[in-house]
């Protein structure tokens, strides 16, 4: 049913955009009033989407889809922002940044969950889900202060790839392993040789032809060429990253920012993604992050696993990234910056937790864990990252 569809997108466009009023009068990032949002208008406070209304209507379902096309439609606005040349700048930093980023948080939270009694295989399991980073937030903050294209904005796009492939091959031998008959060695190589292919051949056609199809689809006599165009290889980028490549489709969709950012018509893209992005998709795919969480679900025997949960997840990632920039030559100040940014787990955790409760390695209370664990580092991600990036320098925070 669609007429309760139509109230549900209603409402979540007029919340988000209220709530990024209320804290830009606080001189906090829009993002985080829009996340907040989330939380109030979820099963946490109100549970606005449980009511039968829309419940029956399977209207958050949708909304979930439309949040889903919202951080693709983001990531790709901020590889827009990016020449290939600034992400070549970063490549020690990059590497080592999203190797400790892995490594740390996979440590920390392994020892988090051996601490309140879980079994080894389920407290690795949490370890592999504190590893998996999202930086669609990190990306918006940078983007309204005016910093995405800063040294610590660009390792941390960089750093983001590095760490999807490793946290995915880590999964991938982890499941292997623990579900019976392990995973052989030639397994292992070939999902580490399908990436690297995939990313290759994603780049290739990014740079060189997908800059021409749209230099040359803007002269056909149909409506809006350019834009509709864009979209659709937005969309086929993430498709082919999740189904031909195995990484998260965030990444093809940068790539895809990327390529075309070197077109003629980058200024044109630019305005009508913009449009679409902060009008529509951007909002929901925050609210929705909000609404996925139930606080009410938590037991007082799962607070204390939950806060360490939260701790280890930021503390784990402004360590292991922080010291894979410092080593990488940033300065101790730029290499807060960085793991402040890589903090926010967003949608990569919740599908690798998700893969951990299909395949019954974690329990239905340690997903519940695991989607508050998501929400506070998405929440305290925009003003830690303000925060660093202001701090002594207040002339680069114009929010």
């Amino acid at each position: 049913m669609v007429i309760p569809l139509l109230l549900g997108l209603a409402i979540v466009l007029i919340a988000a955009k209220v709530g990024g009023w209320v804290v830009r009068r606080m001189r906090q990032p829009a993002v985080l009033g829009e996340l907040a949002v989330g939380l109030l208008l979820g099963p946490s406070v109100l549970n606005i989407f449980g009511m039968d209304y829309f419940k029956n209507a399977h209207t958050l379902d949708v909304l979930r889809e439309f949040g889903e096309l919202g951080v693709i439609f983001l990531m790709f606005a901020a590889g827009l922002e990016i020449q290939v040349s600034d992400l070549l700048k970063t490549g020690r930093a990059a590497v080592l940044v999203g190797f400790l980023g892995v490594v740390f948080p996979i440590g920390l939270g392994t020892l988090a969950g051996l601490q309140f009694h879980y079994s080894l295989i389920s407290a690795e399991f949490m370890g592999i889900v504190l590893a998996a980073t999202s930086v669609s937030i990190s990306a918006r903050t940078l983007m309204e202060l005016g910093r995405l294209r800063s040294r610590e904005g660009l390792t941390l796009l960089s750093a983001a790839v590095v760490d999807d492939i490793l946290a995915i091959l880590v999964l991938s031998i982890f499941v292997g392993v623990t579900l019976g008959g392990g995973t052989q060695p030639w397994q292992l190589i070939w999902i580490a040789v399908r990436m690297f292919l995939f990313l290759v051949a994603a780049f290739l056609v990014g740079l060189w032809l997908l800059p021409r199809i749209v230099d040359w689809v803007r002269r056909l006599p149909i409506s809006e060429p350019v834009l509709s165009v864009t979209l659709a290889s937005v969309l086929l980028f993430a498709w082919a990253a999740e189904c031909l490549g195995g990484i998260a489709a965030i990444t093809g969709a940068f790539v895809a920012g990327v390529g075309l950012a070197r077109s003629t018509q980058q200024a044109e893209i630019e305005r009508g993604i913009h449009t679409l992005n902060y009008a529509l998709f951007v909002p929901i795919f925050l609210v929705v992050i909000g609404l996925r969480a139930d606080l009410r679900q938590l037991s007082g025997s799962d607070i204390g696993l939950t806060a360490l949960l939260c701790l280890v997840a930021i503390i784990s990632k402004i360590l292991g990234c922080g010291l894979g920039a410092r080593l990488g030559g940033m300065s101790w100040r730029e290499s807060l910056r960085v793991g402040t940014g890589m903090i926010s787990r967003g949608e990569v955790g919740l599908i690798v937790a998700g893969v951990g409760l299909d395949a019954h390695l974690i329990q239905p209370n340690l997903f519940t864990d695991v989607v508050v664990m998501v929400i506070v580092t998405t929440l305290v991600t925009p003003p830690l990252l303000r925060l660093v990036f202001c701090w002594g320098e207040p002339q680069e925070c114009p929010i």
